[in-house]
């Protein structure tokens, strides 16, 4: 692998991790929801030298009972027979949005950790209740915004840390994506205001939202526009944004996302510094201020891996894990999902009203 991506933001040093005898998984956990994003979860258990699933929960009882005899462990539906058993150490909610808020702070309050899918909530006063509860009963929080574990995520950051492209001055990102009446039909919740809570802002752009508020720094204005372009009738969300996002640092940055694209294409993200300008697409191209240019490959392209945008879940999730073990703080707690979730819905409202909105 290219040195350059060695150093993932791993919280815990690999060599910290390990807290029981050889061999023995010192955590174990439970996955609420047995849909699209749950194998990615329990794959993710199976394979971790520190976690174990001992019990998944669907309210489908013949999915749930498919899914617990192919993990080999104990199947429930209804998620609150699992908060009464003392050996859950951690919970997944990989449910539809509008159960994460009564989800989380149920499992929290029953003294267990949280892992749980975005978006945090469908509202903010939601998300605020939830980050509150993590602080009342000193359980751990965590949100999977996975494609911060990107390698070239990390490299970008990295770098703009590192302080050589200089200021960041602007920004801009496309998100170009695909979902057809099927895909909204196959789930009742999906397509709907009341439980999805938006549409292609708040699920398919939130993690690249967030990688820019992670990159730029805190956002401070917005004024955005949405549609529905395609599926009028069928959904009631937008499938199309467009977004002009001002930075406390001075930075802007122009947001377009759409589900009405052909295919899902890698999301498009420049950034113009002082000193460079950096494109993500499938790898990461720098142009210098003095004419000279670089080109650092994505290593999971290299492998012939990646097959969606955001591979990084298995990181993520060890990571997690790992912070548990050693009381490290794991790097994307309720405070940090909380700022894309104000984001998208700043940009809701200000689509409604016309106007600009703080933020």
């Amino acid at each position: 692998m290219d040195e350059r991506f060695k150093h993932y933001p791993l919280q815990a040093a690999e060599s910290d991790f390990y807290a029981g005898n050889e061999g023995e998984k010192v955590l174990s956990a439970a996955v609420i929801g047995c849909g699209r994003v749950f194998p990615t979860h329990a794959d993710a258990l199976v394979k971790s030298s520190y976690a174990k699933l001992k019990a998944v929960v669907d309210i489908d009882e013949t999915r749930a009972g498919e899914m617990a005899e192919k993990y080999n462990c104990e199947q429930y539906t209804d998620y609150r027979d699992v908060l009464t058993r003392k050996d859950i150490d951690v919970v997944h909610i990989c449910t539809p949005h509008h159960l994460h808020f009564r989800m989380a702070v149920d499992v929290m309050n029953s003294g267990k950790h949280v892992l749980l899918e975005k978006p945090l909530a469908i509202n903010v006063d939601d998300a605020q209740k939830i980050i509150e509860t993590a602080k009342t009963t000193g359980k751990s929080l965590g949100v999977c915004f996975q494609n911060r574990y990107n390698p070239t995520s990390i490299w970008i950051k990295q770098f703009l840390d590192s302080g050589r492209a200089g200021r960041i001055i602007g920004c801009r990102a496309f998100l170009t994506w695909y979902r057809d009446e099927e895909y909204y039909k196959s789930e009742q919740w999906r397509g709907t205001w009341s439980m999805e809570g938006g549409g292609v802002l708040i699920n398919q752009a939130l993690h690249s939202i967030d990688l820019i508020q992670w990159f730029i720094g805190e956002a401070d204005w917005l004024k955005a526009s949405i549609d529905t372009r395609l599926l009028k009738g069928v959904i009631e969300v937008e499938d199309t944004a467009e977004i002009t996002i001002g930075f406390k640092n001075g930075a802007k940055c122009l947001f377009y996302a759409s589900l009405c694209y052909t295919m899902n294409s890698p999301l498009f993200l420049e950034l113009h510094c002082e000193n460079a300008v950096i494109t993500l697409n499938d790898g990461i191209y720098v142009t210098y201020s003095d004419g000279k240019e670089e080109f650092i490959q994505n290593p999971d392209k290299v492998s012939g891996s990646v097959a969606y945008w955001g591979l990084s879940h298995e990181k993520l999730i060890e990571d997690y894990y790992g912070c548990l073990i050693t009381g490290k703080s794991f790097l994307i707690d309720g405070e940090q999902a909380i700022k894309s979730l104000k984001i998208v819905k700043a940009a809701y409202e200000s689509s409604r009203t016309g106007e600009t909105i703080g933020l």
